[in-house]
């Protein structure tokens, strides 16, 4: 697997999850079709007077998140920016073009309430349940670095090789303590 891989499987579904956090620290989530891949860039549009909007253009955290039928979930974290104003028609319109289905939704003049969105720098988190053992794998575009993840030991470690077997996907029985 690698990050190109990734994103066209996430062309492949379509109907991606987009997830931001509104003024309140609450997530919001929502569904997005209107999305067009060019090599490594991820362009995307909504109604500038969405909520949405407003919560890209303040904060720009998203996070996407994609599942396929073969038990692979595909999760995108970076920041998105609103597209310059001189460039806005030319990807909206390479958008309406591959998703012909929006000319009914912003019919004529309408389509200029949109604003187009770029992510740029992101990491991919490739997740596998089909496998064994289950395949987790990282990738990163751009500038962006991974944070990392898993368990953390502590002095307290015995060193009983527990979480080495769950982290490989293995499975154990604990035999039961006996008085």
């Amino acid at each position: 697997m690698d990050a190109m891989t990734c994103l066209k499987k996430l062309g492949y579904i379509g109907v991606l999850d987009f997830a931001t956090v509104d003024e309140e620290g609450a997530p919001q989530v929502r569904n997005i079709s209107a999305i067009h891949f060019e090599g490594t860039d991820i362009y995307f549009l909504t109604a500038r007077g969405k909520y949405f909007a407003s919560q890209l253009k303040r904060d720009g955290r998203v996070q996407i998140l994609g599942y396929t039928k073969y038990k692979e979930t595909i999760r995108l974290s970076g920041r998105a920016v609103e597209v310059p104003e001189s460039e806005q028609k030319k990807w909206r319109d390479v958008l309406y073009q591959e998703q012909p289905y929006l000319e009914n939704v912003y019919p004529g003049e309408t389509k200029n309430i949109d604003t187009m969105f770029v992510i740029r720098d992101y990491t991919i988190e490739y997740f596998c349940l089909s496998t064994r053992p289950i395949t987790r794998e990282y990738f990163t575009v751009g500038n962006a670095k991974i944070k990392p993840k898993g368990y953390r030991i502590t002095d307290a470690c015995i060193g009983c090789g527990t979480c080495q077997c769950v982290s490989a996907g293995c499975h154990y029985r604990r035999k039961p303590l006996r008085d």
